[in-house]
Order: structure tokens, then sequence, then C-alpha cells
């Protein structure tokens, strides 16, 4: 039996709607002749109570003391050796002697990867502008962030959140920043499914509530959930959301895979060719 054709389609942001933080992760482990992974392995090794999950959850500020922290959750020397020999396992080439923890500079990975985030997908943004277009869904996001402060490069006034050329989209915008929980907690998708009820209900009078039957409620099932993270998806799929994973550098996959669910024409003008590594450094290792 196939999934029912769903009345919401939400949007995590980063690596998705906008250009993925891990490709700025992956491109800065590359240049440092590391194996891949070790950073995500050593943020998801910290959870719940790493300080980058803090950060998501606007538990901590986004200041020195926080950079310290992040700096200090990724050189844990137990941690690194636990990856690597994961890693030596996969790949005989590497050396046999685990090497000492690598030096990564934490505030400036930090600004790479939000520096990179900062623009929209070539593929899925001109998917998102359509969908909003057709008026046939509920445009929502439910997305991991952090709240710059004020004076940061990247800090954006409340009044101008709205202004923002992709979340300027959304009918409904859950920040994990902002309420205090971060995916996969699964209370963060069920408060997701509250707002987009709020937002029907508040609208079910206009000509869209009532051509999309708004009265009757918005239901898990109801919900289409795109994320690039796999410990998410199945976190929504377990409270009943429809899913569809964006593989990193290539989300023209995942637009294909809303257009058959839709049935409108999402794809945008941009070349359907695979985002691959910004290799920066010499090959070698330099940990």
């Amino acid at each position: 039996m196939s999934p029912s054709k769903p009345k919401v389609i939400l949007f995590d942001i980063g690596g998705v709607c906008v250009v993925s933080p891990f490709q700025a992760i992956l491109d800065y482990e590359l240049s440092l002749g590391i194996p891949p992974g070790w950073v995500n392995y050593s943020i998801s090794k910290t959870a719940p109570h790493g300080f980058w999950h803090r950060l998501e959850t606007g538990s901590i500020p986004m200041d020195a003391a926080f950079f310290a922290g992040f700096n200090q959750d990724l050189h844990d020397p137990s941690r690194w050796e636990a990856f690597y020999t994961t890693q030596q396992s996969k790949d005989p080439s590497l050396p046999t002697e685990v090497p000492p923890v690598p030096k990564i500079d934490g505030e400036r990975l930090f600004h790479e990867m939000m520096s990179a985030s900062r623009h929209p997908d070539p593929w899925m943004f001109p998917a998102l502008q359509k969908l909003k277009a057709s008026g046939q869904y509920i445009v929502a996001a439910l997305s991991n962030t952090v709240i710059f402060p004020p004076g940061h490069a990247f800090h954006t006034p409340e009044d101008a959140f709205l202004k923002d050329p992709v979340r300027g989209l959304f009918d409904v915008f859950v920040s994990s920043a902002h309420v205090g929980l971060r995916k996969p907690d699964p209370k963060i998708y069920k408060l997701a499914l509250e707002k987009v009820n709020e937002f029907s209900r508040a609208n079910v009078n206009t000509d869209r509530g009532k051509a999309l039957r708004w009265s009757v409620g918005i239901r898990a099932e109801d919900v289409l959930f795109l994320d690039d993270i796999g410990e998410n998806l199945k976190a929504a799929k377990q409270t009943g959301f429809q899913t569809i994973k964006v593989h990193l550098g290539r989300a023209y996959e995942a637009v294909e895979e809303l257009e058959k669910v839709t049935g409108l024409q999402l794809a945008g003008d941009h070349p359907q060719i695979a985002v691959k590594p910004n290799v920066r450094g010499t090959g070698k290792a330099k940990i």
C-alpha cells in the first residue's frame, strides 16, 4: 500500500534547503589528511550533553566558552582511538599505530560550516519556491539551529528573520535553539506536528484551508519530512512521518522523489552533477 499524499512538506535546513555544513567538515578533514568522519563521530559521541548539542538547544550562548568546550570535545584521546581503530578495520592502508589526536581549530571549522550553509542549495531551493507557489501544501521547517549573538557577522534580528530568502518561504518554522529541543529527540517531532496543526486551525477558513480540508487536522502520516541525517529520519519514521533522505551533494535526487510524490515539476535548471569534496591539502597526513 503506497503512502498517502502528504499535506505538509517538512524540511530540514542545513544539507537540504541550504548547502550542507557536512561538506565543509569533509573538506576540512581532507585538508588535514585524516580519515573522513572524525568530526561527525566526535560530535555524535558527545550527545546529548556535548557543547555542540547544548548550543543547538539554546542552553549555552555562542561565546568563547562554547568554542573552548567544542575544541575540548574534538580532542578527546580515547574517542579518537576508538574512531581510528574502526577506520583501520575499513582501510588496511592506515598505519597500525594510532597517531596523536589531530589538531583541529574548532572555531575556524565552525565558521566554515556556518559560512557554507548560508547559501541556498541549487537544487532544493527552486523546488521549495515552486512548492510554496503551488499553494497545495503547508511548507514547514524543522531544523537543528544555533543562535548567533548580536555583533556576530551572521546575527539576524528577529524582525528580519522572515526576510531571509529561504526562511521566508515557510509557513511554520521550528528551530531547535529557540524551543530547547533538537533532533532526534521524539519531542521535537511532536512539537512540529503541533505547530503545523496550529497553523492549519488558524487558517482553516481561508480559501486554501477550505480547499485542502485543514478542518480535519494534520496527522503524523500527513507529513513528509526531508533530512540528510539517517538518525533524524529514523526518529521521524517512529513518529509516523513519511521521509525522504537527502544525500550529501546530491539533493537533486530528493527533488526527483518530491516530484513523484507531489506530481509537480519542481526541478530547476542547475546541472544534476554531484558535488565533489574540495581537497585542499597535500594528501599527506598532518596528524
